[in-house]
């Protein structure tokens, strides 16, 4: 199959979050399984990559507002894997993907039309006819509508279009000016088959509305957003479109995230021989400032955001904090979120370490020094740091909630902890049964290794992608 990827940042060169992970990993994976896969994205000021060549094309497209030009970059990644990039100097030279410290960008509704049909004008400029396009949230929300409505015509009208959803939270909502604005039609501004959304525009209701299918990115998260709890004032249309709708989980980076062969750690280890991990610890609490403890350590890598639930954490941990454990964190976010920690630490300086940043070294670090590593989230469509955690001999803790749910087993002979109920309680109850645990290091070891052996690599997750695509060919 020929596949065109479109999405919005792509690991390593562009992220803010779990999509570019998957931007970054499942298209490779369906190279490797033998399809031709072209992937688009913008060139932000923060792909700066010297193996990047000129196309010799240009993506000119017009709008009311006047025609907007830039150059197509490639980067040959592997024999089957293209990407490309559109430079368009004004749109993406910025310092942040979406917005910056004032907020979201007022001009994104062009800056990701731009992308939206820049990326299907590559396609035609390169001869490259796919047989699926596969886009990913509200940014590229724009492309199946664009498909059936102005390409319907040309080449490209017999692809067939996916669009996953990695955050029903995040919907692209903008006024209804925007339908001028961009030159879109008029008859699509319709709350049935269009684009309307409470009398504005939303690109991720055109894209749910327009595509062939749609996927997210685990099976709870697919059944959960059907719900008026989770639905986004979406879910009306979701279950509308339940026959078409798909929870395929994410994978993770096996290679990067493997503790056998992890660069960040003092010590590699496996599921045969997991001394290595106490190594880890050690370093874990020496980096902290903290005592080397019998203790068990807890840790958290987030953003930190309302979704993380880190809120009911920080309820939860002054009570916590009264027994023998310890905590560590790597994250930032919401600036009362971070002062929060940042008071926690200030409280408890013997137990409490924090780090308000972003540190790929420290955050493997603390996946293998750490004895549980806690997920209280709201809602979490998928979830990469608690497979994270399983491979890595940390045993999660975690709300029943989306990929949450589907990843880590939460009885008396499973893989971690689990609990259901957004109350201090509950988690107060999850920390408990970690402690009582810890304390039977024979049991700890087989959650441990249970954990260890569960396969998130992306090649499963891959497959099951080609044989929604194969389904759509064949229909």
């Amino acid at each position: 199959m020929k596949i065109l990827y479109v999405a919005s940042e792509v690991t390593p060169f562009s992220k803010t979050g779990g999509l570019g992970d998957v931007s970054g990993a499942l298209p490779a994976a369906l190279a490797a399984l033998g399809h031709e896969v072209k992937v688009v994205s913008p060139r932000y000021a923060s792909v700066q990559d010297a193996r990047l060549t000129p196309t010799g094309h240009t993506v000119e497209l017009r709008f009311p507002f006047g025609t907007e030009r830039g150059p197509l970059l490639s980067l040959q990644l592997a024999p089957r894997l293209e990407l490309l990039f559109l430079e368009h100097a004004h749109y993406y030279q910025r310092p942040g993907l979406y917005g910056d410290s004032g907020g979201e960008y007022g001009d994104n509704p062009r800056r990701f039309a731009y992308l939206c049909l820049g990326a299907l004008q590559a396609a035609q400029r390169l001869g490259f006819i796919p047989d699926i396009i596969h886009v990913n949230d509200w940014q590229t929300g724009l492309v199946p509508v664009a498909l059936r409505r102005g390409f319907q015509d040309t080449e490209l009208g017999r692809a067939r279009s996916v669009l996953t959803i990695h955050n029903l939270a995040y919907q692209g909502q903008f006024g209804k000016h925007v339908m001028d604005e961009l030159g879109l039609p008029w008859e699509l501004f319709t709350a049935e088959r269009g684009l309307e959304f409470y009398d504005g525009v939303n690109f991720l209701k055109g894209g749910l509305q327009f595509a062939d299918a749609l996927t997210t990115v685990s099976p709870t998260y697919a059944r959960e957003i059907q719900q008026p709890e989770a639905g986004a004032n979406l879910d009306g249309l979701l279950r509308h479109r339940q026959g078409v709708l798909t929870g395929i989980l994410n994978g993770v980076d096996v290679d990067e995230w493997n503790p056998e062969a992890d660069p960040h750690l003092p010590a590699r280890y496996g599921v045969e021989d997991l001394s290595g991990k106490a190594e880890c610890r050690r370093e874990l609490l020496r980096r902290f400032g903290l005592a080397d403890t019998s203790a068990p350590v807890f840790g958290i890598v987030s953003r930190l955001a309302w979704q993380k639930g880190v809120d009911l954490l920080l309820e939860v941990l002054p009570t916590a904090l009264q027994e023998d454990i310890r905590f560590v964190a790597v994250g930032n976010g919401e600036w009362h979120y971070e002062e929060g920690l940042r008071e926690l630490q200030r409280r408890f300086p013997d137990k409490v370490g924090a780090f308000i940043g972003f540190d790929p070294a420290l955050s493997h670090l603390l996946e293998a020094g750490a004895d549980f590593f806690i997920m209280p989230s709201r809602y979490e469509p998928c979830g990469l740091n608690q497979m994270y955690s399983l491979r890595y001999g940390t045993v999660p803790i975690v709300r029943a909630t989306g990929g949450l749910a589907d990843t880590v087993d939460g009885s008396d002979d499973g893989t971690g902890i689990v609990f259901n109920d957004f109350v201090p309680e509950a988690l107060l109850w999850a920390l408990g049964r970690a402690r009582a645990l810890y304390a039977d290091p024979e049991r700890l070891r087989a959650f441990q290794r249970r954990g260890m052996v569960r396969d998130f690599s992306w090649g499963a997750s891959a497959r099951m992608y080609e044989r929604l695509f194969a389904s759509l060919l064949a229909e």
